[in-house]
This record gives C-alpha cells, sequence and structure tokens, in this order.
C-alpha cells in the first residue's frame, strides 16, 4: 500500500470598501487535507477540513479502500518547495493601505464615489507520498480592486480597475488610479480601426474546450482534426506556464504530483496545433501524451483541467506593437462571448482610448465582434514584454465592432 497526503490552506484578510469610506473588515483561514491509500488499483479517500492527526487521517482512508476509486497509475517522487512571498502584511498594515488608497482617490478624485476591496491573501498547497514526492507551493499577495462611479453618472458602476501585487506599492496605485479617472469624462469618437488591448485571460475561454484532449479525441472541440496544422498566426504560442516568472498562486505540479519539464507545455506553437492537454487518466484512455494537467481534487480521484494558459510574450513593448496607432481598452463588458463556432460577440459599455500606456478619453458604447481564428489568426497583433495600464500582461488584437 501506498500512502498520499495533499494539503491547502489559504489565509485572507480584506477591507471592504463602499461608497468612498471603509465599510467592515475580515478575515478568514480555511485548511483542507486529503489522505489517500493505494492498493490494488484502487485508492481510497479520507477529506479533512481543518488539522486531524495523519494516522488517523490515513487510518479512515483505509477503511475507504472498500468503497474507493479505481486509479490504476504509479505515483510520483521528487522534492522541491517554492515559496514567492516577498513581503509580510499584517491586517494593522492591511488596514493603513485602504486608508492611503481611499485618501488618495478622494483627494486627487473628487467626483468619483469609490467602491471595493482591499485584500491579503496567503496560498499554501502541498503534496507528499511514501515513495518519497515532497512539494510545496506558497504565494501571498495583497490586491486593490475598485469600481467607479462618476457622481453625475445614472449608472450604478461605470467602470472598474485593480492591481495585485507581492509587495504592495502605492505609487503604481495611484499612477493606474489617475490613468483611469483623469481623462474618463473626455469623451471621444471610436478608431476605424478597432485595436483592442486588454488583459487576455478572458479571450481565451475557448481554449478550455477546445485544448482539452478528451474533447479532441471525441470530436466535440473545435480543433478536432487540425493537429500538426498551421490554424493560427506565425508568432501564436499558447502554453501552460506555472514557472516562476509567470506564476501567480499556480503551484509547478499538478493534482497528480507531474511537473512539467521547465514547468511549461505548448499547445499551440508558432501558430501550429501540437496537441490538447490531459491527465493520466485521459491520456491511457484515447492513447495521447499526459501533459501534466491533473486537478486537485480533495475528495475524488483527480480530473483533467489543472491547465494555466499562457500567451508567448512578444520581444516588443505594447507601445512598440502598436506602432503609433491607437488601441481601445474595455473597462466595462459583459453579457457576450463566444458561441460553439467559435464566435465572438460582447457589448462594451464603457471603453477608454489609449495610446498603449495612457488613456485619452472615453468612447461611445459599442459592440465588438471576432472569431476565435482571427482574432489569434491574421488579426492577432501579441502580447507586450511589459504590463502597461494594467500591471499585468495584455494582448493586442483587430476585431470589429457596430455602434
Amino acid at each position: 500500500m501506498e500512502r498520499e497526503k495533499i494539503t491547502s490552506c489559504r489565509t485572507q484578510s480584506t477591507v471592504d470598501l463602499e461608497e468612498s469610506r471603509i465599510k467592515t473588515f475580515s478575515k478568514d483561514s480555511r485548511s483542507h487535507t486529503s489522505y489517500r491509500i493505494y492498493d490494488g488499483g484502487s485508492v481510497g479517500i479520507q477529506y479533512v477540513q481543518g488539522k486531524t492527526d495523519d494516522e488517523q487521517g490515513y487510518a479512515r482512508a483505509k477503511d475507504n479502500l472498500a468503497v474507493g476509486r479505481p486509479y490504476k497509475f504509479t505515483l510520483e517522487t521528487g522534492s522541491r518547495h517554492r515559496d514567492k512571498t516577498e513581503a509580510a502584511c499584517s491586517d494593522r498594515e492591511l488596514m493603513d493601505i485602504a486608508r492611503q488608497v481611499l485618501d488618495y482617490l478622494k483627494e486627487h478624485h473628487p467626483d468619483f464615489i469609490i467602491s471595493g476591496s482591499v485584500t491579503s491573501e496567503r496560498n499554501h498547497i502541498a503534496m507528499e507520498n511514501s515513495l518519497g514526492l515532497d512539494y510545496s507551493n506558497t504565494d501571498h499577495s495583497v490586491s486593490v480592486n475598485i469600481s467607479f462611479k462618476h457622481k453625475d453618472s445614472k449608472d450604478i458602476i461605470d467602470g472598474w480597475f485593480g492591481i495585485g501585487l507581492r509587495t504592495f506599492d502605492l505609487k503604481k496605485f495611484t499612477d493606474m488610479a489617475d490613468n483611469y479617472l483623469t481623462s474618463f469624462c473626455n469623451i471621444v469618437g471610436l478608431p476605424e480601426e478597432l485595436i483592442i488591448q486588454a488583459q487576455y485571460y478572458e479571450y481565451i475561454g475557448k481554449f478550455w474546450d477546445a485544448l482539452n484532449a478528451e474533447n479532441l479525441a471525441l470530436g466535440t472541440s473545435l480543433l478536432t482534426g487540425k493537429t500538426g496544422e498551421k490554424v493560427f498566426a506565425d508568432d501564436f504560442t499558447l502554453m501552460h506556464d506555472v514557472s516562476d516568472e509567470e506564476t501567480w498562486n499556480n503551484t509547478f505540479f499538478d493534482g497528480e504530483g507531474v511537473v512539467c519539464p521547465e514547468d511549461k507545455h505548448i499547445y499551440i506553437e508558432n501558430g501550429v496545433l501540437l496537441g490538447g492537454f490531459a491527465d493520466k487518466r485521459i491520456a491511457d484512455k484515447y492513447g495521447v501524451p499526459h501533459t501534466g494537467s491533473a486537478n486537485f481534487s480533495f475528495t475524488d480521484i483527480p480530473g483533467n483541467g489543472n491547465v494555466n494558459l499562457r500567451i508567448k510574450r512578444s520581444d516588443k513593448t505594447v507601445s512598440e506593437l502598436l506602432g503609433g496607432r491607437l488601441s481601445v481598452v474595455p473597462i466595462r463588458a459583459h453579457g457576450g462571448g463566444f458561441n460553439d463556432k467559435g464566435d465572438y460577440v460582447t457589448p462594451v459599455e464603457c471603453a477608454m482610448l489609449c495610446d498603449g500606456e495612457h488613456f485619452i478619453g472615453r468612447l461611445p458604447e459599442f459592440a465588438v465582434k471576432g472569431s476565435m481564428f482571427d482574432m489569434f489568426g491574421k488579426n492577432f497583433i501579441g502580447v507586450g514584454s511589459d504590463n502597461p495600464v494594467f500591471n499585468d500582461k495584455q494582448i493586442l488584437m483587430k476585431m470589429d465592432y457596430s455602434k
């Protein structure tokens, strides 16, 4: 019999802001442990919230072998510990940050009503087993998320912006706030050529379905039958990436203890589809490589889908990619997305015209539309090497629009 234990602990402190005042403070700490006993191609699992005696946890997992789940795969080995923590943040310091944020916004942007939150969060997840595996991943960040409304606006909320930092920097926050709020009342017109500049997470959601190896095998993916073919732009590379440089509260190991070489696995390289993502069970079922994509499950065997999608960055900055052109940054957009054919439509209720780094003014409402194959194909411009506007990675791509 082999033994395995997975533990997770999250500690979060939050200051809630409402109508330009501090509303509440809350603190939450949760820990979860999954004890597993493997024997004869089956696993018995005992899930515990909070803390318990390890031997008692393993004993209950052994008892659960009678109703165990089939799992015929060999456990992993290896030892590695990653801690991305840069600076601790006490609850008192977090409250001070909230006050500084509010004081600055009320002094420099008095025409806006501010709500949102200031949060300090620490995440720790670890895995160990009787074959010698010993992994842990720790991260800590402070995030400020702001919703704003102009005093003359009839909308409930005009827009949002936020920043997450491992070491909080008030200057980075105030620069972001000034960028969003200073030119908000300057109304400008839509450019003839619409180049979207945005954090790319919301635009790559269709790849979760399209790159699932089971969907590819069953013929339900938009990319079925295209493995080995050039499908997207020459400079479009999409990968699972949990490297030190790009990770943000992501473990370097998956729910089966698998670690990808260099913490990366490429699915689309220079526009060519290489394959989809699969955990050990899906890989075995369909005869495809497993890619270290098993989810963490504390109550069951792992499932497929632990993927941290990243688009490879260009060696050019956002401004260099624009080459003097202007971009459009959606601030408030919802009510749309991708359909089954990969077509994308979303109403944009609030957006800003931008030179790549600084906002010029606010745009009228419009609907943005495109196709997954065009957005990441002929209309793909790139992901900048720098992090303006959002303090995070951002994509540039041409899209169509209707007023």
